[in-house]
C-alpha cells in the first residue's frame, strides 16, 4: 500500500491525464465537425437575427413644449445616447396627451416620452409601457402684486378672497400643466370662484404674468426648467403653498409632498419668506411596448445617471423609481430593478457589449445542446474515421493496380516517395481507440507494398519465364 503522497500524486496525475483525454478528444471533435458545426451555427444565426435583430441606431422621444424642463432634459438624454453611438431625435410636442397619442399610435415613429403621472389617458390607448418614474414637477401656482396670507386662497363653498375676478393660466389643452391644474381647480371648487381662465403654453404665461396681463399662473414642471426659474427670480411675483397638500395627497394619490425651508429659493432675498408646501406629480419615462430591449436599458442608464443625482428635491439614487406606477411597467424595467445593467456594460462599448451579449445569448445554447447531441452520434463520427480511412485504401489500391499495368523499374523511388507520402497522410488521421485496428492495417498494407517494391524480384514486374495462368 502506498504512501498518503503517492496516492495523492497518482489521483492528480488520473486526473491530470483524463482531462488531457477530454481536450484531445474535443479538439479532434471539432475538427472533424467543424463544416456541420459551422453549418448549424449559421442556421442559428439566421434565426437569431431574425427573432432579435440588433438595436436601431436611431430613435425618436417626444419632449414638450419649449422653454419646459423636458426640453432641456432631452438635450441631456440625446447627449448621452451620441455618446453610446445612438442618434436619439428630439420631436417637441404640445404636451402630455400628444405625447400618449404619438406613442400609441403604432405607424408613428416617436418610440419614447415624457408624460407627468396623472395625465388622464385617452380613450382606447394601448401599446405604452412605463420605465419608471425619472423626477419631480412640482404645481407652481405664482401670482403678481402684494404677498397675500395663505388662507385667503383657500376656496371654500365657491369663496375665496383671492380668486374672485382674477384672470390665471391654466395651461395648453393637452398639456401636462392643464391636465394637473383642472383637477386642482376641481377638487377645490374654483370653477365656482368667479375666475377667468386662460390657456397660455408656459412661455406665454410667464410674459403674460410679468407684463401684468394676468393675475396668475399654474406651472407644473421641474425646478430647473427655465420658464420655473424665471419666475421665481422675479421679486414682483410670490409663490403660494398648499396648505392642504395632505388633502390632496388623499384625493390625488400620484402626488407627493414636497417641504420648501423659508428663503431656500433666495436666502438674500428670503424668498419664500416662510417655510411653504408644495405638492407635485412626477415625471414618468414611458415608450412604445415594442421599443428593443437594449434602447429600454440605455434609457434606464440614462435615467440613472442624469436623473438619479442629487437634487433639490430629490435624494440620490432615487430615481428612476419604479414605485406607484399608474402605467404598465415594461419587463426590462422589472429585470434592470432587480439586477442593474449587464455587467458587461462595464468594460466594453454599448454596442460591443450589446453585440457580445447578443452573441453568447445564441452561441452558449448552441455549445450547449449542439455538442452533447453531435456527440451522441458515434455513427457519425465513426464514419468520418472511416471515410479517411478507406479513402486512402482506395489511393492505395489504385496505386497497386498502376504498378501491376505500369511497372517501371527505373521510377522505383518516385513509387517509394508515393507511398512514404501515404503514411504521411495516415499517420495524422486522428481516430478513436474503437478504430485503431483499422488505422494500424492500414499503415501495415502501406508497409506490405512498400516491402513488396523493395525486394529482388517486384511482383508488379511482369516475367516471361512465369507462365500467369500458373
Amino acid at each position: 500500500m502506498g504512501s498518503f503522497k503517492e496516492n495523492t500524486r497518482e489521483t492528480f496525475l488520473g486526473l491530470a491525464e483524463t482531462v488531457q483525454e477530454k481536450w484531445t478528444d474535443f479538439i479532434q471533435f471539432l475538427e472533424e465537425t467543424w463544416p456541420l458545426l459551422i453549418l448549424l451555427l449559421a442556421i442559428l444565426m439566421g434565426i437569431w437575427w431574425y427573432a432579435d435583430p440588433p438595436p436601431p441606431r436611431h430613435v425618436q422621444m417626444a419632449t414638450g413644449s419649449a422653454g419646459g424642463s423636458y426640453e432641456d432634459l432631452g438635450k441631456k438624454y440625446a447627449e448621452y445616447f451620441a455618446g453610446k453611438g445612438v442618434t436619439l431625435e428630439l420631436v417637441p410636442t404640445n404636451g402630455a396627451q400628444e405625447n400618449l397619442i404619438r406613442l400609441s399610435d403604432r405607424n408613428d415613429p416617436v418610440q419614447a416620452a415624457f408624460v407627468q403621472a396623472g395625465v388622464e389617458r385617452p380613450k382606447n390607448i394601448s401599446g405604452i409601457q412605463s420605465l419608471g418614474s425619472i423626477g419631480y414637477d412640482p404645481i407652481w401656482f405664482f401670482y403678481r402684486g402684494p404677498e397675500i396670507k395663505s388662507s385667503d386662497f383657500q376656496v371654500i363653498a365657491g369663496h375665496s378672497n383671492y380668486f374672485s375676478n382674477r384672470k390665471v393660466s391654466v395651461g395648453v389643452e393637452g398639456s401636462g400643466t392643464h391636465a394637473q391644474t383642472t383637477r386642482i381647480i376641481k377638487l377645490s371648487g374654483l370653477e365656482k370662484a368667479g375666475l377667468q381662465f386662460v390657456n397660455y403654453p408656459g412661455e406665454k404665461a410667464v410674459k403674460a404674468l410679468q407684463a401684468g396681463e394676468i393675475d396668475g399662473a399654474f406651472i407644473v414642471d421641474a425646478l430647473e426648467a427655465h420658464n420655473v426659474q424665471t419666475l421665481l427670480k422675479d421679486p414682483q411675483l410670490h409663490l403660494v403653498t398648499f396648505k392642504r397638500a395632505e388633502a390632496f395627497t388623499k384625493l390625488l394619490p400620484y402626488v407627493k409632498i414636497l417641504s420648501v425651508p423659508e428663503g431656500a429659493f433666495n436666502l438674500e432675498r428670503n424668498f419664500p419668506s416662510q417655510d411653504i408646501k408644495l405638492i407635485a406629480t412626477t415625471t414618468n419615462l414611458l415608450i412604445d411596448d415594442r421599443m428593443h430591449p437594449a434602447i429600454q436599458f440605455l434609457f434606464l442608464e440614462a435615467a440613472r445617471e442624469i436623473n438619479g443625482k442629487e437634487s433639490f428635491f430629490a435624494n440620490r439614487g432615487e430615481f428612476p423609481s419604479f414605485k406607484d406606477s399608474l402605467w404598465p411597467e415594461s419587463p426590462v424595467a422589472v429585470h434592470y430593478e432587480k439586477n442593474s445593467y449587464p455587467l458587461i456594460s462595464a468594460y466594453f462599448p454599448f454596442w460591443i457589449a450589446e453585440f457580445i451579449s447578443r452573441l453568447l445569448f445564441i452561441f452558449l445554447p448552441f455549445c450547449i445542446i449542439a455538442y452533447p447531441v453531435l456527440r451522441s452520434l458515434p455513427s457519425y463520427r465513426t464514419k468520418l474515421m472511416y471515410n479517411k480511412i478507406n479513402r486512402l485504401y482506395g489511393e492505395l489500391k489504385t496505386f497497386e493496380q498502376s504498378l501491376l499495368l505500369t511497372f517501371d523499374p527505373a521510377k522505383r523511388d518516385e513509387y517509394l516517395k508515393k507511398l512514404d507520402l501515404m503514411e504521411y497522410q495516415a499517420l495524422n488521421i486522428k481516430v478513436s481507440k474503437r478504430l485503431a485496428g483499422d488505422y494500424y492495417a492500414l499503415r501495415t498494407s502501406i508497409d506490405y507494398v512498400r516491402n513488396c517494391l523493395n525486394r529482388g524480384m517486384h511482383p508488379y514486374q511482369f516475367n516471361d519465364a512465369v507462365d500467369p495462368d500458373l
